[in-house]
């Protein structure tokens, strides 16, 4: 009788042999093969599908659907997929509560749950479901950490919902709590727009964090080009996703590593993409958060640097008029690929995990014609980039400010400080914030949060007050991608760690000045010392748990807010 254990080895089963072949791994296969697993299976490479499905959002609700056409491919392609999923925390769903500190942890916890996963059990690759905003940096961040073959896949923009003949995101019903208590919008109106605003699956519709990282992924070529355009309901997302476990099994079968797709071109033209697009502040955290994975060198200044060079040509929300489903309709992101190749900002040279390079993506789009999404780089809605990087001596080691969607470069007024996102919502629902406020949120950053949480909750609420152009925000925090008006976030060093930011009172005198990158407290060096040298800091929100662990582990928010 023929040895049934002398079956000559897939040379693409580079890792999961030393867990399935041979008479000694008779255990696991026997575990296995309790799951359905039979010895064809286990033959073959073992291709992992992290999925981020959860009940908790419509951004990730169609993820274990969109997982059976990513088995479809892989299967097809001769590999073996092996589901498996892990976490999302809700952006939308725990803003402006103390929920939302555990975002930006997630994305370190997502990140490390793929990887053990992948480690434990030897996968041969990878394909990871994203969608709000945290699983698409994390998953990045995974692949990058196991240099493993694999992509990301973007499971799709939700759709824009209909109140009264108009088109409406998440965004409109954060800024509808505003008008309410400006008393231009009735309680009744915000319950109706409530209703219809998420009409279904998908991430939220602007170019918010999870659409602005969604083009991220693209431009870095970690996802195949124009298959995380497809918005989550259109019956071709299933489509997208077969093809996605197919070109994984490619990968597999050449080892192409995400090292080799990943590069300091890839983030550059990245970060192009970001300030083409008007996108989310939040690309800055997660970009450096990658390169630190890869151990590629990129600070702040290279996003300011690209974004000074880079038009805006993408007239999308929420700077903008339209939505991710009107850019996959208009032609795709490969439309922002070919205008910046057009005037040679981006490498065109750039791979992607799809076997082609940036510029034949950009050559090959099919543009749709009389849209108006996309506008050619010759005549483009801004001049410069949708961000910029400060410093100055509230900033000495830089803050971000969001730039698409307003025009205002200088603002000066008087602090009104508060210690906490809570303190200020409650200033601001009392409308006790006036035109020419500088509102100051502190110790809301990475360590002294913990999480470094999104202020949309208040940054909207201003603008449906009618204040979101008559009052600028700092912050040590960090705000929605759905955010506009002239707000600084990121400010470093954070209040926790004795940062600037720290000595502000009430009444003192600010100063933004974006064309000369300056965020300015009015006071001597000497005065703002002397103040810094007797505060003393709120202790620790948690003394035990992730959230203390992740606060007294995380780097700043310059440095990508990462655990080191």
């Amino acid at each position: 009788m023929s040895d049934p254990y002398a079956r000559k080895t897939d040379p693409a089963k580079r890792r999961s042999a030393a867990l399935t072949d041979g008479v000694d791994r008779a255990p696991a296969r026997a575990m296995l093969k309790g799951i359905g697993f039979d010895d064809d299976a286990l033959a073959r490479p073992l291709v992992g599908i992290a999925t981020t499905w959860i009940e908790t959002m419509p951004c990730n609700w169609n993820q274990r659907e969109l997982a059976r056409h990513v088995r479809r491919g892989i299967l097809e392609a001769g590999g073996t997929p092996i589901e498996f999923n892990t976490i999302a925390i809700s952006d939308g769903v725990s803003m402006g509560t103390e929920g939302m500190r555990a975002s930006l942890v997630s994305r370190e916890v997502i990140a490390d749950s793929i990887e053990l996963v992948a480690r434990g059990h030897l996968l041969d690759g990878l394909v990871c479901l994203v969608g709000c905003d945290k699983t698409i940096p994390a998953a990045v961040m995974a692949l990058a950490r196991l240099d493993l073959p694999g992509l990301v896949l973007y499971n799709g923009s939700i759709a824009p919902g209909r109140f009264r003949g108009r088109d409406v995101t998440i965004q409109d019903v954060f800024e509808a709590v505003g008008a309410a208590a400006a008393g231009t919008m009735s309680n009744a109106d915000v319950h109706e727009l409530e209703g219809v605003a998420c009409p279904g699956a998908g991430a939220c519709g602007g170019q918010f964090t999870a659409n602005t990282m969604a083009t991220v992924l693209e431009f870095l070529g970690i996802s195949p080009a124009g298959l995380n355009d497809v918005p989550a309901t259109d019956p071709a997302k299933h489509e997208a996703a077969f093809e996605a476990g197919r070109i994984a099994m490619q990968l597999v079968r050449d080892d192409t590593r995400p090292s080799q797709v990943i590069t300091r071109d890839a983030l550059e033209n990245a970060i192009a993409a970001i300030a083409a697009t008007g996108g989310s502040t939040n690309g800055v955290l997660h970009l450096l958060a990658i390169a630190y994975e890869l151990g590629i060198d990129l600070t702040i200044d290279e996003f300011d640097r690209i974004a000074a060079r880079t038009p805006i040509v993408a007239d999308i929300k929420p700077g903008g008029r339209f939505v991710a489903t009107d850019l996959h309709a208009a032609g795709g992101v490969a439309l922002v690929a070919r205008e910046l190749l057009k005037a040679g900002l981006v490498h065109g040279d750039a791979p992607n995990v799809d076997g082609r390079s940036l510029a034949e993506v950009a050559t090959a789009v099919v543009e749709t014609p009389g849209q108006e999404v996309v506008v050619p780089i010759e005549t483009p809605l801004k001049a410069t980039g949708g961000l910029a990087v400060m410093r100055g001596n509230l900033a000495p080691d830089g803050c971000v400010v969001k730039l698409a969607g307003h025009e205002r470069l200088f603002h000066t007024g008087p602090a009104r400080v508060f210690e906490s996102e809570e303190d200020c919502f409650a200033a601001v629902k009392a409308r006790s914030i006036h035109a020419g406020d500088v509102i100051v949120i502190r110790y809301e950053g990475p360590a002294g949060g913990p999480g470094m949480r999104e202020m949309l909750h208040v940054t909207a609420a201003l603008v449906g007050e009618g204040l979101g152009d008559e009052v600028a925000l700092i912050t040590d925090g960090r705000f929605s991608g759905a955010t506009h008006g002239l707000m600084v976030g990121h400010v470093a060093p954070e209040a926790a760690h004795g940062g600037p930011i720290a000595a502000v009172h009430d009444g003192d005198v600010i100063e933004l000045d974006v064309e000369a990158r300056e965020l300015r407290l009015l006071l001597s060096d000497d005065e703002i010392a002397a103040r810094l040298a007797v505060v003393v800091a709120p202790a620790p929100r948690y003394t035990k748990g992730v959230f203390a662990r992740y606060a007294a582990g995380v780097s700043s928010a310059s440095e990508g807010a990462v655990l080191r």
